[in-house]
This record gives C-alpha cells, sequence and structure tokens, in this order.
C-alpha cells in the first residue's frame, strides 16, 4: 500500500489532473487541509473513504494516520493545495514516511500562483521583461529563511516574484520592495482563486496592501509582483520570430 501526496490544485474540483483524480478514487483514507480545500475536492474520494482534516494536526499526527493506514492495508491519498513540491511539508513527511518504511509517491498538481495569472491573463516571463520567477516567501513568525535567501537579493534581478505565506506582511513587503521595482510596479493577489470565495486584487505596490487590509485577507492568498504584470510594446520571443534563421530543408 501506498501514501500518495496529490497535488489538489488550487480549488476548483476541475483543477486536478486525471492521474490525481483516479489515485484519489483509489484511496480509502485522504488526509486534506480543511483550510483550502472543500466538498467539491472531496468528492473524488470514494463514498465510504476516511476523511481526515490536518489543520489542526501536526506533523506526528498525520504521519500516524498514514503509518496506521499502510497497516491496514490501506491506500492513503495526501492532499495537498495547489502543488506538493512547494511549501507542503512534504520533505518532512516523507522523512517520517521512510523511517517507517512506508512507500510513498508525490502527483504533481496545478499551483495557486499559475492560476492567479492565468486568471489575470499575464504571462510571467516576457521577453527582455522578465525571464525568471523566483518562488519565496515572507519571514517573520515562521520558519527562518536560509542565509543568502533574503527578499532584496531576489529583488535587485528584476525578476518576478512570487510571494507564499506572506500576505499578513504585505505592507511591510510592499515598502521593502519599491527600492527595487518602484511603487508603480504592479501587483496581483490571489486569494482562494477557482474556489467559491476567490477574490483577486490588482495594483500596485503603492496601493497594495491598502486594498489587501480592505478585504482582510489573512491567509490562502499568493502575492505576485513584477512589471512582466502589465507589460507592453515588449519584443518578441526569437524562438518563434519569423526572422529567425531556420536550418535549410534537405
Amino acid at each position: 500500500m501506498t501514501v500518495h501526496f496529490i497535488g489538489a490544485g488550487p480549488g476548483a474540483a476541475d483543477l486536478i489532473t486525471l492521474r490525481a483524480a483516479n489515485l484519489i478514487a483509489q484511496c480509502t483514507v485522504c488526509l486534506y487541509a480543511g483550510t483550502y480545500l472543500d466538498d467539491e475536492v472531496l468528492s473524488h474520494c470514494p463514498p465510504d473513504a476516511e476523511l481526515v482534516d490536518t489543520q489542526h494536526l501536526d506533523l506526528d499526527d498525520i504521519v500516524a494516520v498514514m503509518v496506521r493506514a499502510h497497516a491496514a492495508g490501506k491506500d492513503v491519498a495526501r492532499l495537498c493545495s495547489g502543488d506538493p513540491t512547494i511549501y507542503s511539508a512534504v520533505a518532512e513527511q516523507t522523512r517520517r514516511l521512510d523511517a517507517a518504511g512506508v512507500p510513498w509517491q508525490i502527483t504533481p498538481g496545478v499551483s495557486a500562483y499559475a492560476a492567479t495569472a492565468a486568471l489575470v491573463g499575464r504571462e510571467l516571463t516576457v521577453p527582455e521583461v522578465a525571464q525568471s520567477v523566483v518562488l519565496t516567501r515572507a519571514q517573520r513568525d515562521s520558519t527562518k529563511m536560509p542565509e543568502g535567501e533574503a527578499l532584496a537579493n531576489f529583488a535587485a534581478t528584476g525578476a518576478t516574484l512570487v510571494l507564499h505565506l506572506a500576505i499578513r506582511h504585505v505592507r511591510r513587503l510592499a515598502d521593502e520592495l519599491v527600492a527595487h521595482y518602484g511603487a508603480d510596479c504592479p501587483v496581483v493577489v490571489g486569494s482562494q482563486v477557482s474556489g467559491p470565495q476567490e477574490l483577486v486584487l490588482r495594483g500596485t505596490l503603492a496601493d497594495i496592501a491598502d486594498q489587501v487590509e480592505v478585504h482582510g485577507l489573512r491567509q490562502a492568498a499568493v502575492i505576485i509582483v513584477g512589471r512582466a504584470l502589465a507589460a507592453e510594446g515588449f519584443v518578441e520571443s526569437h524562438l518563434y520570430s519569423s526572422r529567425r534563421t531556420r536550418p535549410a530543408v534537405g
């Protein structure tokens, strides 16, 4: 029996992959975070599945459920909001499962930042505007950031920034980023994108904190910062340019 870490997407039940849906349907134990995932997503589970809301459990409690299910011969779906490969505590959980001799695998999912960018119709990498996307988070009441991963270091590159776990610190972060991007730099905040409570805010570093505070956002939101969000008049990609020199045929 296997523990499946499954990307459950940003919220909508139809924004998970076919593989994810098939795996969920086969698992008789499903762990999910009720803060982010609702009944519509859980509708992919078998009718008799054991559903475990993990929002009030610690890692040891969560892993204990997985180990118990494995011992009972049951497959487990561990649903992760967005994609399991970022900010999902998969590393900590799989380390514990390895120690317990429990097999596991990861199925990718649609991340919240990708869903947000799609909703506002923007590519995050625009030729000669931004060719890199940095996924990072705020540091204040959370785990210490590794040395060298200061926000200013990333901002100095001019890359498109995607800030996770940062919505409570949006004013401080916006003030810090102004020096690198300018007060008029576009910002998009996506909260529970594709879910029933979806909210998207568009603004700049100068006013986005005011908008966030007016709407009372405290969790389940991603912040995207960068000039690519409003780029106009940019050059076309050389890869698809009609002026590109192509090899002769024959």
